[in-house]
């Protein structure tokens, strides 16, 4: 038997138990005459305790043999601990040890397994198998794990089915790029790894599963960031004779399930707002609710005044920052050079103070007076003591430049509490967006998105003001999933395509199994997917999803641990009848 008990099971109303544990040596204290080792596994931690002349000579000379990370197995008996550890579930008892067993020896570990650990990014994901027995990170499984758990259990008891689709499907030229899988037993010709199942969830459908999900693995080919790996899993759904209304309401009730399980949180109301809305007063699809400064529009009051970067500019616009007009020069200029950085792409930025004795100032004072200035304060709504922030450009960029400060503003006021969540549904955005570089339209979404019915005459006529019956679950100004209202109709999807660039031959080559079932009683339906791993980690209050995968890629999409991508044999390129293109060496 290697053990009768966990690391992490065992309270004083255990004392006197003859147990037995197994697990890894977190750390030795040898103290002479006394010795202790704390004994680690998945549970917990246990702490062991051998003396000189009470404990058998031959045991501890086999503890003080043992190294960190050895695995044993160790024989003893329950005993009160005299000096106590609060943080730790078992610290209130210590393990009086009458027998070790050396399981496996280990080498030094290159960092320390502690949750503050000593090892870099790029060291640990080497070593992740060593990673993964930090506390830290394997609280991140538990959570991933309790979350599937719960996700299967609400969908289960909302009559949804999980079924699995293929992972090997056909390469479709919309959205990012695919990772492809050479045929061998069809030469010249390949698979792709799915970047959603959406066709085959719709194909499910036709097929009277009205209610399907599944927590897939998706693949997708394109460059990352701490929010985006090229394997990633969500939480994909598709239900039948639903309207919008229908799938807002179930995946609210998700959504409140999975807060009120995993974190006991209950929400009110989740709020809902249209895409324009959004990116007028938050220049963001998926704005950050947790806090006010709303964007609030200028033009009037700020033209003809002579000051060229308002005079030229499409739009001015502005946020309220409440009680900071304390700023000093150094702050101000600080937030200058944020706005000025290459990725955000400003200009400039101008402030007026409304000091807390009723003055106005304002780094524009020359082209403005007093009572000019009073106009902006009032249209703000500002009292005294605020701070306005005001930028300036084309309307599409200033917004978005507006967007990072007002979240950068959130973060140095503490405004961005990540113990606090605010849902929000982002709904009416527009079905296609337009490309001035290829001349040609794009789906917002994806191709298989239904117009608003009301809108679909425009499609004709007007198609950048067809509004899709498409909406995303935005928390804490990230967009946590999306979906929409399918196309069910084969006419209207041909025409969607036709809109999109493509011939009739085209649709046909790349999306011809799904035209056809069309024609044999495609019922109306919808869905949504979640993104899984970025709702782990917003349960789990970090922006990156990484350590909330057990085995993750870098930002360069190498498994180091594995170290893959790798080349393969020649023999193997020859069997898929591939020729890698000579590369020459410098």
């Amino acid at each position: 038997m290697f053990r009768t008990h966990t690391c992490g099971a065992l309270r004083l109303s255990d004392v006197g138990k003859e147990v037995v544990l197994s697990g890894w040596v977190q750390r030795i204290r040898d103290k002479g005459t006394l010795l202790w080792i704390d004994l680690r596994d998945r549970y917990g931690i246990t702490q062991l305790f051998l003396e000189t002349g009470l404990s058998d000579q031959k045991v501890i000379d086999k503890a003080r043999a043992l190294g960190r990370e050895y695995v044993i197995r160790v024989e003893g008996t329950v005993v009160e601990r005299e000096s106590k550890n609060p943080n730790i579930p078992t610290g209130e008892i210590e393990i009086r040890v009458t027998q070790i067993e050396q399981l496996n020896a280990s080498k030094t570990p290159p960092f320390t397994i502690e949750d503050n650990t000593d090892g870099g990014d790029e060291l640990r994901m080497k070593y992740r198998y060593l990673d993964l027995r930090r506390n830290s990170l394997k609280n991140n499984i538990m959570l991933r794990h309790k979350l599937a758990m719960q996700t299967r259990y609400y969908l289960d008891s909302q009559g949804f089915l999980e079924i699995e689709t293929p992972y090997l499907i056909k390469s479709t030229p919309e959205g990012a790029r695919d990772f492809v899988v050479p045929s061998r037993m069809n030469p010249g010709e390949f698979y792709a790894l799915p970047q959603s199942p959406q066709q085959y969830k719709q194909i499910l459908m036709v097929s009277g599963f009205d209610k399907y999900f599944q927590i897939v693995r998706c693949f997708r080919d394109e460059d990352l960031r701490a929010d985006r790996q090229p394997e990633f899993t969500q939480i994909d759904c598709e239900m039948s004779y639903i309207s919008q209304e229908d799938i807002l309401n179930t995946f609210e009730g998700m959504t409140r399930h999975l807060f009120n399980k995993i974190k006991g949180i209950t929400f009110d109301t989740f709020e809902r707002m249209d895409w324009h809305t959004a990116m007028k007063f938050y220049g963001s699809d998926k704005p950050d609710l947790r806090f006010g400064m709303a964007f609030v529009e200028l033009n009037d009051l700020a033209k003809g005044k002579g000051l060229g970067i308002f005079d030229e500019a499409e739009l001015i616009i502005g946020i309220k920052a409440e009680n900071c007009a304390e700023y000093t020069r150094k702050q101000l200029d600080a937030l200058t050079d944020f706005v000025k950085r290459p990725q955000i792409g400003a200009k400039g930025l101008v402030y007026v103070k409304y000091n807390t004795d009723g003055t106005i100032k304002s780094s524009v004072d020359k082209f403005y007076s007093p009572e000019d200035l009073k106009l902006w304060t009032d249209r703000f709504g500002a009292k005294p003591g605020d701070l306005l922030l005001i930028l300036s450009g084309n309307t599409d960029a200033v917004r978005k430049q507006m967007n990072e400060l007002r979240l950068e503003m959130g973060n140095q006021l503490g405004l961005r509490d990540p113990n606090v969540f605010k849902p929000l549904w982002v709904v009416d955005f527009p079905l296609l967006e337009w490309d001035k570089e290829t001349k040609r339209y794009y789906a917002m979404h994806h191709p298989f998105t239904s117009p608003k019915p009301e809108d679909i005459a425009l499609l004709e006529t007007n198609p950048e003001n067809v509004r899709a019956n498409a909406y995303d679950l935005v928390i804490n100004g990230v967009e946590i999933g999306g979906g929409s209202i399918r196309i069910h109709d084969r006419e209207l999807q041909r025409k969607m395509f036709s809109l999109l660039g493509f011939s009739d031959q085209e649709a046909q080559n790349q999306f011809g199994f799904l035209m056809d079932a069309f024609e044999y009683g495609a019922p109306p339906h919808g869905g949504i997917a979640l993104g899984f791993d970025r709702l782990v980690a917003m349960f789990g209050g970090q922006d990156s999803i990484r350590d909330f995968i057990a085995f993750p890629k870098n930002n360069a999409g190498r498994d180091m641990m594995a170290d893959s991508p790798s080349t393969i044999a020649t023999a193997q390129l020859d069997e898929l009848q591939i020729a890698l293109k000579a590369t020459k060496k410098e």
